[in-house]
């Protein structure tokens, strides 16, 4: 039963992220790619929360499968990441590239801090 909901909130994380990218895409101009920035930030602060309550609030091993594996799991976005970093580079845009490899993974980094200290609240 956990494999289906966690199944479940990876289907819902996946259509969350496909929603904002878009949202963000159709107000944004330019070649780099806020919506996934955005995505796997804001999925970086929520595993950080998911993780601080399991460690200092005794979140259980089921809500920690559905939001962590499940909903963010299929919400943030290695793969499309990386493509845009190399699209990025490869249409002649290596300073965002970099900056798009590096930012993403230093925000993403603090983003989870944040959300740990957010769940020491």
């Amino acid at each position: 039963m956990l494999t289906l909901g966690v199944t479940i909130a990876a289907a819902l994380g996946a259509v969350a992220r496909y929603a904002l990218d878009q949202f963000v895409r159709h107000r944004t101009t330019g070649a780099f790619p806020f919506g996934t920035l955005l995505v796997n930030i804001s999925g970086s602060l929520l595993l950080g929360v998911v993780v601080g309550l399991g460690l200092h609030h005794g979140l259980t091993s089921t809500p920690k499968a559905l939001l962590g594996a499940g909903f963010a799991g299929g919400y943030t976005t290695f793969s499309t990441w990386a493509w845009e970093t190399l699209a990025l580079a490869e249409d002649g845009w290596p300073g965002r590239a970099a900056l798009n490899a590096v930012g993403s993974v230093a925000a993403g980094l603090a983003a989870a801090a944040a959300g740990l200290g957010l769940a020491l609240l």
